[in-house]
């Protein structure tokens, strides 16, 4: 069963959605490289390193979690959040990803996510 089959969603989800699954298609992550996907809200971003071949997300980071100041517009925000998964991913000895912006724009808020990112340290 697909994404697309399981959810009921309406037009621009539904395409965000095909788009996903195209991307998903072409990368993949492992221990060595995780996939730092990112899902986003009209509020909130997320952002998750995950190890595709063990299924397991390495590590997280949210605009959401607990002792997250919220200063600044909403690209600020999620630079931070950029920031604060590369930090987490380098105390784990993790420095190269492979960046899945899940069927959104590189634009605003996922670019300013990656950017972030960069900044820390990641290399994409």
């Amino acid at each position: 069963m697909n994404k697309l089959s399981k959810l009921e969603h309406s037009g621009n989800s539904k395409r965000r959605l095909k788009r996903s699954v195209g991307i998903r298609k072409k990368i993949s992550g492992d221990a060595s490289r995780p996939r730092l996907s990112v899902f986003r809200t009209s509020r909130h971003i997320y952002v998750q390193a995950i190890d595709d071949v063990n299924g397991v997300t390495v590590a997280s980071a949210s605009s959401n979690q607990k002792g997250f100041s919220h200063d600044g517009g909403k690209s600020s925000v999620a630079a931070e959040v950029g920031k604060n998964v590369a930090q987490k991913l380098s105390d784990k000895g993790i420095e190269k990803v492979v960046f899945d912006r899940n069927g959104y724009r590189y634009h605003g808020r996922v670019a300013s996510l990656a950017e972030g990112a960069r900044e820390a340290g990641l290399i994409f």
